[in-house]
Parts: C-alpha cells; sequence; structure tokens
C-alpha cells in the first residue's frame, strides 16, 4: 500500500502541472473566443464569422496594448489607470500581485534582471539569490551608502513578495545560469531537484 501512494504522488506531481497549465490556457482560450467572438458576431455581417476568430483577435489585441506600450502618449494613460487602481486597498494588492508576477515573463523585465547574482550578507554566513536591478543612482534623490553600490532584488520564495538590497560589488558573486532557472529556483524555495542521471 506504501508502494501504491508514493507511485499514485509521484503521477500526481506529474499531472496536475500539466492539466492545470492545460486547463488556464483552455479558460483563456475560451474567454477570448467567447467574448470577442461574441462582438464580432455582432459588427461581422452574417456569415462572415468562423470560429476561432475570436482567439485571434484576443491576440491581436494584446499584441497591439504591447505595441501602444511604446506610444508615450498610452504610457502616460497606463500610468493614470495605475494611478487609479493604487488607491483602491483591496484591488491595488491583487493587481501589484498580479503584474509583478506577469512581468517576469516581460522581455524587457528578464533583460533587466539578467544579471543574476548569489548575494554574500556583510557579517552573515548564508547566501541568497538575487537579481541586479540597476548599477547606476544618479536619477535617484539619494546615493547609497554601500561602496560602489549594486541594486540586488531578492525574491521571496513562491512569491510572497522580495526586497531590494543596495549592497557594495564585493559582496556579489555571479552566477552562470539563464534568469528563468534562477527565479524558479529562488521562488520555489529550491525544492526541485535535477536530474542529473543518464539512465
Amino acid at each position: 500500500m506504501n508502494s501504491l501512494g508514493k507511485l499514485f504522488l509521484k503521477g500526481l506531481a506529474v499531472t496536475v502541472p500539466v492539466v492545470l497549465t492545460l486547463a488556464i490556457l483552455w479558460w483563456m482560450a475560451a474567454g477570448s473566443e467567447r467574448l470577442l467572438g461574441a462582438l464580432l458576431t455582432r459588427a461581422l455581417p452574417q456569415g462572415w464569422y468562423l470560429p476561432g476568430m475570436g482567439l485571434v483577435a484576443a491576440v491581436a489585441l494584446i499584441t497591439l496594448v504591447g505595441l501602444l506600450s511604446h506610444v508615450l502618449i498610452f504610457q502616460k494613460l497606463f500610468r493614470f489607470w495605475e494611478h487609479l487602481i493604487n488607491r483602491l486597498p483591496l484591488v491595488k494588492t491583487i493587481y501589484t500581485a498580479i503584474k509583478d508576477f506577469i512581468g517576469y515573463f516581460n522581455p524587457d523585465e528578464q533583460q533587466r534582471f539578467s544579471k543574476v547574482v548569489l548575494v554574500q550578507l556583510p557579517g552573515q554566513s548564508f547566501q541568497v539569490i538575487g537579481f541586479v536591478t540597476r548599477e547606476v543612482f544618479d536619477d535617484l534623490p539619494f546615493q547609497p551608502a554601500a561602496e560602489d553600490p549594486v541594486a540586488v532584488y531578492c525574491p521571496m520564495s513562491y512569491q510572497i513578495g522580495g526586497y531590494t538590497l543596495f549592497l557594495p560589488r564585493s559582496c556579489l558573486q555571479p552566477l552562470q545560469i539563464p534568469f528563468e532557472e534562477a527565479m524558479r529556483l529562488a521562488v520555489t524555495g529550491g525544492i526541485k531537484q535535477q536530474n542529473n542521471s543518464t539512465d
């Protein structure tokens, strides 16, 4: 019975991530098709609408938003929208959490966090994984007190939060690992172990 239980848990560990990923993708695709498909059905002449056009329209719309995010006037509109959101306590918490999580998949954010480092805090024996966010502070209203300062973001496990530390460069040890792998290691608490065996 113990062996069957272990096999069941192993199967669960493999099945649940796959099922949840497919379920989320299906929910997003079905929601896009249902919402935009209904709008297209009303907007297009009768008989022009084909199944799947709502999903294509959603992809095109998201791509358009990404394009508009580079236009100054729309950047101001986005900032105004965020200013309104930040005035609503509960909505602000939910919005910020989702935005921070999705932001990790933003190519601009990954480029900004591309330097992965191992942080050795002064006087401490433990180390934490961090991501260099900036090395120039001329545009800030303060100057970090650390010698040769570097701003490092250290995420907490399971993305509960994180800390931005202004540290001496001597405290940092560069790591030659991809952003995605480092972020996965940091936010999951290092639970997942890589299997390097060849069998």
